[in-house]
């Protein structure tokens, strides 16, 4: 079995640190969090590096310690943030009588493949930006639920909320994505065609 080599932090801080922050700060739209949590990811690597078996790459690996980071920064956030009940969501402004949409609130026509605005640099930017105006727990439970995939037992164990309040509150950050990404993104499309 060949000898695991001896890390060389200053390699990975050249390798590693923008793809970590860029990642960082997608989930957690604060500068200077995301500079903090990838110094925290090659502190706890560096520390841990006796136990990394290279089954999986370092970047990969990376990722794994900073997703880690990012689930415990939401989580100390939410014990100095008390996540109180949210009222129930009202839709009806959105809809007829007849649940049919009301012509100025119905969803704008995203395209036949709207999946593919993710891999665009410039699509990713105002999704971040429009997360950015998510009220901030609302923007915790999104995150790490659709970003992150954390399951919603664990998010609601986590941040001490209930499943319905889970719910509540991405129905409520979709719904303004929603709106955010039509504005910003799908709208402008349709003005250069």
């Amino acid at each position: 079995m060949p000898e695991k080599p001896t890390p060389h932090p200053e390699q990975w801080v050249d390798l590693y640190s923008d793809f970590l922050y860029r990642y960082a700060l997608s989930r957690v739209n604060n500068t200077a969090v995301a500079e903090d949590l990838v110094q925290e990811t090659f502190l706890s690597a560096l520390k841990a590096y006796g136990n990394f078996d290279g089954k999986s790459s370092e970047r990969t690996w990376f990722v794994s310690i900073l997703k880690h980071k990012i689930i415990d920064h939401y989580r100390k956030k939410s014990r100095r943030t008390k996540y109180f009940e949210e009222p129930g969501v009202d839709d009806s402004e959105d809809f007829e009588e007849n649940g049919f949409w009301k012509l100025d609130n119905a969803p704008a026509d995203w395209g036949d493949r709207p999946e593919q605005a993710l891999h665009q640099k410039e699509f990713l930017q105002i999704l971040r930006k429009c997360i950015a105006h998510l009220p901030e727990r609302i923007a915790a439970v999104f995150t790490l639920r659709e970003m992150e995939g954390v399951e919603s037992n664990n998010i609601c164990k986590e941040l001490g909320i209930t499943s319905s309040n889970l719910w509540v509150m991405l129905h409520r950050a979709r719904r303004q994505l929603r709106k955010c990404l039509e504005m910003n993104w799908f709208g402008s499309l349709e003005t250069e065609h």
